[in-house]
């Protein structure tokens, strides 16, 4: 009868790789997998719009983000729109004559073409709120014509409030669409037009008619 012969260390050991092979493979593509289950689940959750932790001190202000989908609301509190009169038009030079006549600002004998339209309520001061979210550009304090508060916004526009008191924002601040600016009030300048708001609307530079945007 043949006798076995005893297998040798090296065949034990090819034995054993063998037999772990295989496993610790399909261990690995397991890992894998997992992790990339993970990452996209992480991924969806966070919002493929969202740059930076919000918790991140160097992320840019929320404000841009919103305002790249924003659109131009009134510069003051909605409920409040039944008592809105526009009492001086924007200046359009294709406009009927009553139209242009009443958007012509007078000072001492000096006509200029208004580049805004002039909001009043019954005469009473009412709240001015940014139309949309931006930037404050500039704030202007001006006794004679009022304070006047520049906003630049991510759209290419600006939005301008002037014949302002009580103004509560300050250059470099970044406000929200409906953020309080100051109160409308009346000044020396255009007198006739009493307490209100003058209200400017830019695109890319240049002087836009407010009603292209509001349903006044």
């Amino acid at each position: 009868m043949r006798e076995e012969k005893p297998k040798s260390p090296s065949q034990k050991n090819k034995s054993q790789k063998s037999r772990w092979f295989w496993p610790a493979i399909y261990a690995g593509i397991a890992i894998v997998f997992v992790g990339m289950i993970w990452g996209y689940n992480a991924f969806i959750q966070k919002g493929p719009n969202e740059t930076a932790d919000a918790t991140d001190p160097n992320a840019p202000p929320l404000v841009e983000t919103n305002a790249a989908t924003e659109v131009l609301k009134y510069p003051f509190n909605e409920d409040q729109l039944d008592n809105v009169a526009i009492i001086q038009e924007y200046y359009d030079a294709e406009a009927d004559e009553e139209t242009r006549e009443s958007a012509l600002l007078v000072f001492n004998q000096t006509y200029l073409t208004n580049k805004g339209v002039s909001i009043s309520m019954d005469g009473q001061p009412f709240e001015v709120v940014a139309a949309l979210s931006g930037t404050v550009k500039e704030v202007i304090i001006d006794q004679f014509k009022g304070a006047e508060v520049t906003l630049e916004h991510t759209n290419g526009m600006t939005t301008i409030y002037g014949s302002l008191t009580g103004i509560l924002v300050k250059e470099g601040d970044e406000v929200i669409q409906g953020q309080s600016l100051g109160t409308a009030t009346s000044n020396e300048w255009n007198a006739k037009a009493g307490t209100h708001l003058h209200f400017q609307v830019h695109k890319d530079g240049n002087p836009v008619n407010p009603r292209t945007f509001l349903g006044f």
